[in-house]
C-alpha cells in the first residue's frame, strides 16, 4: 500500500495550481491624501513582473502629522504588520536614529554614485550618518504662485526679492480697489508649513540652522526673517489674520481669485487650472524670491520609500522600494497625478510635458531647493520653529522675544 501511495502523493503536489502555492505579502503603508489609485497602478506593475508577490495598501491619516503618529505607534512596538513605509521627507533621520528602517547601502552598491540620478537636495535628505534610510518616491517644493493676468496688466515684471513683490503687490492692490484681495498669501499658523515661511528669508541671508546634528543658529538671521513676515502684514500685504492660515487655506484664497501671489506646494498647480477655478489659465510659477542681497531657496518637500525594520519579508520589500523609486513609477506619478519627479530628465520629457507643461519651470526650484534640518529629533525642533513665528505673527512676541526664545529651546533640543 505503502508503494501505492507515495507516486500518488508526488503526483498530486506536482499537479497543484500556482494559485495554491505560498505567496508573498507586502503590506506597504501610503497616505490617502496621495493619489492612492495611481499608486495602486505602480503596485499592479510590480506584481506582473513579480508572480508570488502580492502588495496591499495600507492607507494611512491625511497629513504628515496624522501619519507620523500612527507610525510611531506601530514601529515603537515593533510591529511586524509593515513592510514598506511611505514617509515624508522630515522623517527619515528619527526613522534610522530609533532603528525603524533598514539601511540600503548594501543594496544599490555605491550609494554616492546610486544617488547621483535624482534632484540633489534628495541625496542629503535621504542618507543619514552615511547611511542610505529611504530611497525617493516623489518631489515636492514651494514655489510662488502669481497672477500672471494682474502682472501683465500692470505692466510688471516678475519680483525677484521680497521687497519687490511687496511694491508690486500694494501697485496691483491700489489698482484694483478690491478690499478682499491679498497681495500675498503664506502659511503662518502653528503648522509644519511655517517651518519653511520662517526658513525662507533666513536660508536666503546665507544661514543655516543645523550642521551636522549640531545648532547654528544666526540672532540677527532669525530678527531679519520675523521682520521680513511682519513687515508684509503691517504693509497690507500679507492678510492680518496670516497666523490663522494654513496650507490649504493659501490654495482656496489663490484659487479663488483672493490673491496676487501665493507661497504653495506643487500640488495646487492642478487645482489652480481645474474647471472651477476662478484662475484657471490666469497663473503662473517661479522660485521664490531672495532677500535684499541675498540669493532665491525653496524648501524642499516630498516622500520616501523606507522597508521597515519589523518585515518579515526584507529582501522582497528592498525589491519593491527600488521598483517603486524607479524612472517608470517616477513618469508615472507624474503622468496621472501630477507629483513631480525626483529624476531631472524628466522634467524635459515631452510626453510628461503635455501633463505636466510647467515642469520646465519647475526643475530650477526644486535643484536649488533646501532641506529642513535633518536630524532625529526634528520633531521638537519644528515645534519650536512653528511655535516661534506664529507667535510673531500673531503679536505674542516681538522679533527679538522670538528669536530669543527659539535660540535657548533649540540649544536644549539639540544640546
Amino acid at each position: 500500500m505503502t508503494r501505492i501511495l507515495r507516486p500518488l502523493l508526488v503526483l498530486a503536489a506536482l499537479l497543484v495550481p500556482p494559485a495554491a502555492q505560498a505567496e508573498t505579502t507586502l503590506n506597504v503603508y501610503i497616505s490617502s491624501a496621495l493619489r492612492p489609485e495611481v499608486m495602486r497602478q505602480a503596485f499592479d506593475q510590480f506584481e506582473k513582473a513579480n508572480p508570488g508577490i502580492k502588495v496591499v495598501p495600507q492607507l494611512g491619516g491625511a497629513t504628515s502629522d496624522l501619519q507620523a503618529q500612527y507610525l510611531n505607534t506601530v514601529l515603537s512596538a515593533k510591529d511586524s504588520s509593515l513592510d514598506v513605509l511611505m514617509l515624508d521627507i522630515i522623517r527619515p533621520a528619527q526613522f534610522a536614529a530609533t532603528g525603524w528602517t533598514l539601511p540600503l547601502n548594501k543594496d544599490v552598491g555605491n550609494p554616492t554614485a546610486f544617488l547621483k540620478q535624482y534632484l540633489p537636495a534628495y541625496a542629503d535628505a535621504d542618507t543619514v550618518d552615511g547611511k542610505l534610510v529611504v530611497l525617493p518616491a516623489f518631489a515636492d517644493a514651494m514655489f510662488l504662485y502669481y497672477r500672471k493676468d494682474l502682472l501683465d496688466k500692470y505692466h510688471l515684471p516678475v519680483p525677484t526679492t521680497w521687497s519687490q513683490l511687496a511694491s508690486e503687490a500694494k501697485t496691483i492692490q491700489a489698482g484694483e480697489n478690491d478690499a478682499q484681495l491679498q497681495g500675498l498669501s503664506f502659511q503662518g499658523a502653528p503648522i509644519e508649513g511655517t517651518v519653511c515661511t520662517f526658513l525662507l528669508p533666513y536660508w536666503s541671508m546665507g544661514k543655516n540652522l543645523v550642521h551636522n546634528g549640531h545648532l547654528t543658529f544666526d540672532h540677527a538671521a532669525a530678527v531679519k526673517s520675523f521682520d521680513l513676515w511682519l513687515g508684509l502684514m503691517k504693509q497690507g500685504v500679507a492678510p492680518r489674520n496670516a497666523a490663522e492660515i494654513v496650507t490649504d487655506q493659501t490654495r482656496k484664497d489663490f484659487e479663488a481669485g483672493k490673491a496676487v501671489f501665493a507661497v504653495e506646494w506643487a500640488y495646487g498647480w492642478s487645482l489652480f487650472q481645474s474647471a472651477d477655478s476662478a484662475v484657471k489659465g490666469k497663473v503662473a510659477v517661479t522660485d521664490l524670491p531672495a532677500v535684499d542681497g541675498g540669493k532665491p531657496v525653496t524648501c524642499i518637500g516630498g516622500w520616501q520609500w523606507g522597508v521597515s525594520a519589523f518585515s518579515k519579508h526584507p529582501a522582497e520589500s528592498v525589491k519593491l522600494v527600488k521598483f517603486l523609486s524607479s524612472v517608470p513609477v517616477s513618469t508615472l506619478l507624474a503622468e496621472k497625478a501630477s507629483l513631480l519627479p525626483v529624476f531631472p530628465p524628466l522634467y524635459h520629457d515631452a510626453a510628461l510635458d503635455q501633463a505636466m507643461p510647467w515642469l520646465p519651470q519647475a526643475l530650477p526650484v526644486v535643484e536649488q531647493a533646501k532641506s529642513r534640518p535633518v536630524t532625529p529629533y526634528y520633531n521638537d525642533v519644528s515645534n519650536v520653529i512653528r511655535t516661534q513665528t506664529n507667535a510673531v505673527l500673531a503679536g505674542s512676541e516681538t522679533p527679538e522675544q522670538a528669536a530669543d526664545q527659539m535660540e535657548a529651546r533649540l540649544r536644549r533640543v539639540l544640546r
